[in-house]
Order: structure tokens, then C-alpha cells, then sequence
């Protein structure tokens, strides 16, 4: 490869026969424009046993370093997305995600635009959205034991059904309550929408900097959602006389098994996730979209004055 080679990273959810077929499509149509498909081993193994004609494919990390990405074309889900999110962590290349699951909150483009959005790839036609993400410290004993990141939430759970988490929540160093719950969610605005949602949090708005605490069947008269500055770190911290022992899920990803005393620290990350944005519009438009929300009887300003009708208002 030349100094000046494109490198275009394509993530898919091989399991699937729909998610396979469309890498093998997004690979074919780079291969055509003169540009060498990069994929993680595990798209490898799965792409040529399903298309061994398919080449010339470079692996990433081994031919291809992250650092070296221009895009990150995802074919699924919005766990196909989280997990490309991973894979392309620490590289400033931005996600563009096709949505070939259900909700798809993440994804730009629906299975129908994939021929438009991998020529609007090729093409360079897209803007760069920025979204915060957590990092994510396991403390025992005041010794950091586990690091890691999330772009939707990291989550403290209970490792046993039949028995509750004891906690204690301190935001700012400071602490706010103790309690009896399920579980905890800490969350960005992104995942507002994911995990926390179906925990009963509020939607927050992606341009908002903020972190979501929501408590998970919590035993407390004080348990309701709080969004908190994104520069106060929150803390949740297993006690001693916790029934049992807990686990820490990030992005429903990465793991890490909490025992009593376990202190779980969680602040704004410096790195945020970069996604590729094919058309800008109004977060509540995705909402609405994603969700299928009823607006029947609106009777709003038309589309070519809604500027100027949200300026007034």
C-alpha cells in the first residue's frame, strides 16, 4: 500500500446472513473504486468463507493500524455499531453506521441507502458529529484494578438474581444516598435512549453535556433519575454488607466482576466517538423516526419557515 492509500475500515454483523451479504457488498464496491477493505479477524474468517473470490482484504491492526482510518462503515445494529466503536477506539475516524436491525438509533442509513451512503463514503459527503463518552475506573482498596470506556453507559448489576446490591451514590466526592437497588446506570446523553431509557430515565438531547444517573429498582424514597454536569464524577460504591457481588457492563461490552467494597468512579472522557452525519436534522425527528411516535394533527409552521417559526418562539 502507498503512503496515500485510502483506508476504509468495514464492520459487519457476519452472524447474520442480511448483515454478511451487505459487507460483502460495501467490500466489492470499494474494491472496485481502487480501495483495499479493512476488516477486524473476525469479518475476515467470515467474509471468505462466504465469498472466496473476495480480495484483496487487509486486516486491521495487523496490515492496517486504527491510527490510519479514514471511515468506519458499519452494517447492523446498534451493538454492530458499539462494537465497531471499540474496534476503531483511539483513531479520529468517524463512524457511519447502516441500520440492519430494529431500532437502530445510532445508524445514519437504512438498508435501501446503502448503495447511496458507500458512495457519499467514497465521496468524502458527510459531516463529523461528536459524541461524549465515559470513562470508566473499578477502585479496591483505592487501587485503580480495571479501566475502561463507554459511549452509551456503564452499568452496575447485581451477579446474582436472587439477592440486591447495597450502594452508595456520591456525586462530586461527595456522598448522596445509600440504598438497596437491582442496579445502577450511568449514562451519556447517547445512550439516553438505550439502557436508561428502559430504566425509566429522561431523553436527554445529544448536544447536551450532561451524565444520566438512573437507579435500577431501587429501595429508597429517593431513587429518581438525575442528570448531573459532565464534569462532576459520580461514584457508586459496593458495601461491605451487600447481599452479593456485582458486575460492571459497558456497553453491554466489556465486564468486569465487582465483589463488596468494589468502588465503580465514572467521569466524562476526553475522547469523544466521532459519527459521520449524512443529513443534519432535528433530534426529534430521529426520536419520532426510531420511535414511531404519533404526531398526527400537528399543525406546525411548514418545512421552509420552521427556522424562523423556532426563532420566534
Amino acid at each position: 500500500m502507498t503512503d496515500d492509500a485510502r483506508h476504509l475500515l468495514v464492520v459487519a454483523h457476519t452472524g447474520r446472513a442480511d448483515s454478511l451479504e451487505a459487507g460483502i457488498h460495501v467490500c466489492r464496491r470499494l474494491i472496485a473504486a481502487g480501495i483495499t477493505p479493512v476488516v477486524s479477524d473476525d469479518e475476515l474468517a467470515d467474509l471468505r468463507r462466504a465469498a472466496p473470490d473476495l480480495a484483496p482484504l487487509a486486516l486491521l491492526g495487523v496490515e492496517v493500524p486504527a491510527t490510519a482510518l479514514e471511515l468506519v462503515i458499519v452494517l447492523g445494529g446498534d451493538g454492530t455499531i458499539l462494537r465497531a466503536a471499540e474496534l476503531a477506539r483511539g483513531c479520529d475516524a468517524p463512524l457511519i453506521g447502516v441500520n440492519l436491525g430494529h431500532v437502530g438509533f445510532l445508524a445514519e442509513a437504512e438498508r435501501e441507502d446503502l448503495d447511496e451512503t458507500v458512495q457519499r463514503a467514497l465521496d468524502g459527503d458527510y459531516v463529523v458529529e461528536e459524541r461524549m463518552t465515559l470513562s470508566v475506573r473499578v477502585k479496591l482498596d483505592r487501587e485503580v484494578v480495571y479501566e475502561t470506556w463507554a459511549l452509551n453507559e456503564a452499568t452496575v448489576e447485581k451477579a446474582s438474581r436472587e439477592r440486591s446490591l447495597e450502594v452508595v451514590l456520591e456525586v462530586d466526592a461527595r456522598p448522596l444516598s445509600t440504598f438497596g437497588c437491582d442496579g445502577m446506570v450511568i449514562s451519556t446523553p447517547t445512550g439516553s435512549t438505550a439502557y436508561a431509557f428502559s430504566g425509566g430515565g429522561p431523553v436527554v438531547w445529544p448536544t447536551v453535556e450532561a451524565i444520566l444517573v438512573v437507579p435500577l429498582s431501587a429501595h429508597a424514597l429517593f431513587s429518581r433519575p438525575l442528570v448531573v454536569g459532565p464534569t462532576s464524577p459520580v461514584a457508586i460504591e459496593l458495601l461491605d454488607r451487600s447481599q452479593g457481588s456485582g458486575v460492571l457492563w459497558c456497553d453491554g461490552r466489556r465486564t468486569f466482576d465487582l465483589p463488596p467494597g468494589a468502588r465503580v468512579v465514572v467521569r466524562r472522557s476526553e475522547k469523544p466517538v466521532r459519527l459521520a452525519r449524512l443529513v443534519t436534522r432535528p433530534f426529534v425527528d430521529r426520536l419520532v423516526g426510531k420511535f414511531a411516535l404519533p404526531v398526527d394533527g400537528w399543525r406546525g409552521p411548514a418545512s421552509e419557515g420552521a427556522g424562523e417559526e423556532r426563532n420566534r418562539s
